[in-house]
């Protein structure tokens, strides 16, 4: 019987050998572990929170997602940002964090404060300036954070107000 190929829980790629002349694959015809401990902190971040990517084109080759990980630490807001043309979908792990936007529905835009708990979504549409803030004075906010291209784009702003035209951005 011979010895499996893929050790489970041992981190990037354990399964292929590094046989003489076996040619290496490239990183789209496999699958990836990316361990809790293997995020990479080397991505676009915004002042008061850190993000740390495990999908994105760098980490695994991926070409229209990126996902990761964004700490939010207690008594502290983010800056003020938008994440360009990408869409972004947010899985709230740990903590109360809050989301805030403008919402220019009405005749003079409105700030938004979304409060959130543990097993809550948010959607981010792209363009949209936000921030996000976590209340809580001993406990640190997580969230999984997916988005629609293959790198965290983030675009920091100097406010939080409603862009004009998504193409000037």
């Amino acid at each position: 019987m011979s010895e499996p190929l893929t050790t489970p829980g041992e981190g990037f790629h354990p399964h292929l050998p590094d046989a003489e002349g076996q040619s290496v694959r490239p990183l789209r015809s496999r699958l990836h572990h990316i361990r809790a401990d293997a995020l990479d902190g080397d991505t676009a971040q915004s002042g008061g929170m850190r993000r740390f990517a495990a999908v994105s084109g760098t980490t695994v080759g991926s070409e229209k997602l990126w996902m990761g990980q964004t700490h939010v630490a207690p008594s502290t807001a983010s800056s003020d940002h938008h994440h360009g043309a990408s869409e972004t979908a947010i899985y709230v792990v740990s903590g109360h964090p809050e989301f805030v936007f403008l919402d220019d529905a009405g005749e003079t835009p409105e700030e938004v404060r979304l409060r959130t708990s543990p097993g809550d979504y948010i959607f981010v549409p792209p363009f949209v300036p936000h921030r996000e803030e976590n209340p809580d004075p001993a406990v640190e906010a997580v969230v999984v954070i997916a988005r629609s291209t293959q790198e965290a784009i983030v675009v920091n702003l100097p406010g939080l107000y409603v862009l004009k035209d998504a193409e000037e951005a």
